[in-house]
């Protein structure tokens, strides 16, 4: 059976769940705080060349020359499939 998802919900979790939280909360990847900055462990090359925008809720990785939305973020470190990503995010909207 084909999963389906509608627009609406897909950008809902994509915008409205904070990358920082999915970053630090749910996937636990290492994270280095500065005064005003932040920064993870990339999941791709491990350096912390990385900045995440609470504007746009992305995570980027300047180094791999990466962006991650939630969605993203969640099949990298999971090695996951898109559907099992959507998932782990539906059942984690409280973050």
């Amino acid at each position: 059976m084909t999963q389906y998802y509608k627009a609406g919900f897909l950008k809902m979790l994509r915008n409205q769940i904070p990358i920082d939280k999915v970053i630090s909360r749910l996937l636990n990847i290492e994270v280095q705080k500065a005064p005003g900055l932040s920064r993870f462990r990339c999941p791709l090359c491990n350096n912390f060349h990385t900045a995440t925008n609470p504007n746009t809720n992305l995570a980027r990785c300047f180094e791999c020359q990466k962006n991650f939305n939630p969605i993203d973020m969640v099949m990298t470190v999971g090695k996951c499939s898109f559907i099992e990503a959507v998932e782990i995010l539906k059942n984690n909207t409280n973050l």
